[in-house]
């Protein structure tokens, strides 16, 4: 008799403890419910017009020092989806944003044509390109690289090739990938 009157005592037990599990595992769920995320709700929509801008690195010369420093821009997506090329090159030829740097572009230039052979884009352009002092290298070089910096930015653009009015010019005559700039 005393074996099973601890059996029914020990069933007695194991039930109330399974009960007891059932109630607490309940407990616990409903107070997960209460404390769940809440949607978040920002104070400020966020304009179509700010999903569609991005950051560009335009490279033009610091005045101090004569080298080529970059600018960040935030541009409109839109602006240069159809020819980012020639908008980039706009851009760099209308001028740095930040008065301590310059643009080198000469004004007067323009973009005949631009194209891709395989990852190299050749930029013809007109003769008023050519508007800089050919004997100094350093601003010829800024002029090169403030382009070519900014266009082998783009995924697909690895180095620039520059043409004249269709030719090909002795002071020009080279492929040019990226520089680095310090």
């Amino acid at each position: 008799m005393k074996g099973k009157n601890i059996y029914i005592i020990f069933i007695i037990i194991f039930v109330l403890i399974v009960i007891g599990g059932y109630f607490l595992i309940q407990h616990l769920s409903n107070k997960k419910e209460e404390t769940s995320v809440e949607e978040y709700t920002p104070q400020e929509e966020i304009a179509e017009e700010q999903f569609r801008q991005t950051i560009v690195s335009l490279y033009f010369v610091d005045k101090e020092s004569g080298k080529l420093t970059p600018e960040a821009r935030l541009i409109d997506v839109k602006d240069i989806i159809s020819n980012p090329y020639e908008k980039l090159f706009d851009i760099l030829k209308e001028g740095p944003k930040n008065e301590k740097l310059e643009g080198v572009i000469p004004k007067e230039t323009k973009i005949l044509k631009t194209y891709m052979e395989k990852d190299c884009l050749v930029f013809d352009l007109s003769k008023d390109f050519l508007n800089f002092e050919l004997e100094n290298a350093d601003k010829k070089n800024n002029l090169i690289y403030s382009i070519v910096n900014t266009l082998t930015e783009l995924t697909e653009v690895n180095s620039i090739k520059f043409k004249i009015e269709g030719q090909e010019n002795e002071n020009l005559k080279d492929v040019y990938t990226r520089k680095n700039v310090s």
